[in-house]
């Protein structure tokens, strides 16, 4: 098979395109604590929630820039990270 530009950027190692894949535990972790955000909308809670939900998320992203299986992957965590860096600085 052809190692082209698109094989690097949507297949694994297996020849397989992936574009998802199964939740991995950060990205479970920021869902749970996403939408338990919007359960407790004030309090210490709500600010320990969002710091895990953030913490989870930067975590997820941070795994796929460095260990994502294709180039689209990769992109995708680094997209992630930047959008949560323009989120919070706003």
């Amino acid at each position: 098979m052809e190692n082209t530009l698109v094989d690097k950027t949507f297949r694994d190692s297996n020849g397989k395109i992936v574009l998802a894949e199964m939740p991995n535990p950060p990205l479970i972790l920021w869902i749970v604590a996403s939408l338990l955000t919007l359960v407790f909308t004030t309090g210490k809670i709500n600010i320990v929630l969002d710091f895990v939900a953030n913490g989870s998320l930067f975590t997820w992203a941070w795994m796929e820039l460095f260990q994502g299986i294709n180039y689209f992957r990769r992109a995708l965590g680094l997209a992630v990270l930047i959008a949560m860096i323009v989120y919070k600085i706003q």
